[in-house]
């Protein structure tokens, strides 16, 4: 598959996994024209497409692929096994989701209707298939408490065998100190991504990795670098906002520490609610000595999530959230350098209480109020 080559730094700004229509609990505004036009935005220079398996969405994509904006689109899709785990496969072409599709279509009822298809095989075999057609694997959001790689396995192995992962997905509720002390991961590639359900520029690019290229931006070459483990950084959420990050009851949110947990057999003795254990915990449970060494990773919060919370506003949707956003894209191209690299006194001349936001932001003056059984965590200022 070719991309629109793109002139850009050695390092390129990735959102490798988000989701399409054909998804359930998916916006409709989810098409490939509005969401090349936010990775724009965003400052985003590679998108994965999601759902690469659905034969509709491939339809859709297919003008794209080369297209005007120079975002290089690589096909992504994500599988459900049989143990409800999930997995994250890139490829190079959506000739190779076809050849996958084919060999797992005997054990799946979703596998041409459903953007995300259930299939009735083992993580193990699941992976052999992708590398079988040459694509790459791993667990997606690897440590959310329901439908991932620790929340039923103690080990990569326990999941997937001999069968090797080429990458695991971190998810919102952690970042890579979670998973750096963990004996399994150690030389695991680990990728930050959106996982978006909508085209909203909060939530596209909302986790990115930024991934050192040998060349121009294509296709190959980002999966090369991905397959090296050439990760410069990671990106994403403080790992307190993600909803599943402290142990908690679904019903009421109450939290609740591992051992009060226990004593109460899981169960909050506030209204019977399950207590689900939070990501915190179960990265702790999984490590072992000292955490080997990984790239930066950068907390964010999305812009306009700053300006909403600056401006006391219900929502960056609003009409005043939007047209201060847009100010600043104005101003300096995209969201990505405002939040990472535009000089706090060029923000004051845009919006002088975004610019204090920002640079309590990189000076780590935040208060974070963990989120638990569900419920995303928020953040206050210092």
């Amino acid at each position: 598959m070719k991309c629109a080559i793109r002139k850009v730094p050695m390092l390129a700004n990735a959102d490798l996994h988000i989701h399409s229509p054909y998804s359930m609990a998916v916006s409709g505004a989810m098409h490939p024209e509005n969401l090349l036009s936010v990775c724009v935005t965003k400052g985003l220079h590679v998108l994965g497409t999601g759902d690469a398996l659905h034969p509709a969405w491939q339809k859709e994509w297919e003008p794209f692929l080369s297209n005007e904006a120079g975002i290089c689109v690589i096909p992504t899709g994500e599988i459900e096994d049989e143990h409800r785990v999930h997995h994250l496969i890139l490829a190079e072409d959506f000739g190779q989701f076809d050849q996958l599709r084919d060999l797992l279509a005997p054990m799946s009822k979703s596998i041409s209707t459903n953007g995300r298809p259930h299939v009735y095989l083992s993580g193990e075999t699941i992976a052999k298939r992708a590398h079988d057609v040459g694509a790459l694997v791993g667990p997606a959001h690897a440590f959310t408490p329901w439908t991932a790689l620790f929340a039923y396995h103690d080990s990569v192995a326990g999941c997937y065998g001999s069968e090797k992962i080429d990458l695991l997905e971190l998810g919102l509720s952690a970042d890579s100190s979670y998973g750096a002390g963990i004996p399994d991961l150690a030389g695991v590639p680990f990728l930050s991504n959106s996982d978006a359900h909508s085209p909203q520029p909060e939530k596209i690019g909302r986790e990115f990795n930024r991934i050192r290229l040998d060349g121009n931006l294509s296709v190959r070459r980002v999966l090369d670098s991905i397959r090296v483990g050439a990760i410069e950084a990671n990106a994403g959420f403080f790992p307190e906002e993600g909803k599943y990050n402290r142990t908690a009851c679904i019903r009421c949110f109450t939290h609740y520490s591992l051992k009060v947990a226990q004593q109460h057999k899981w169960r909050c003795p506030a209204d019977g609610g399950l207590i689900k254990k939070g990501v915190y915990d179960r990265a702790r449970e999984l490590s072992r000595g000292i955490p080997g060494s990984r790239p930066p990773y950068f907390h964010l919060v999305p812009l306009g999530q700053i300006i909403q919370t600056v401006e006391g506003v219900s929502s960056p949707g609003t009409k005043k959230c939007r047209t201060i956003y847009d100010a600043f894209i104005a101003a300096f191209g995209n969201e990505i350098d405002v939040l990472l690299t535009i000089p706090v006194p060029e923000i004051r001349a845009v919006h002088p209480k975004v610019a204090e936001a920002i640079a309590a932001l990189r000076e780590n003056r935040v208060t974070l109020h963990p989120g638990g059984g569900g419920k995303y965590g928020t953040f206050s200022l210092i």
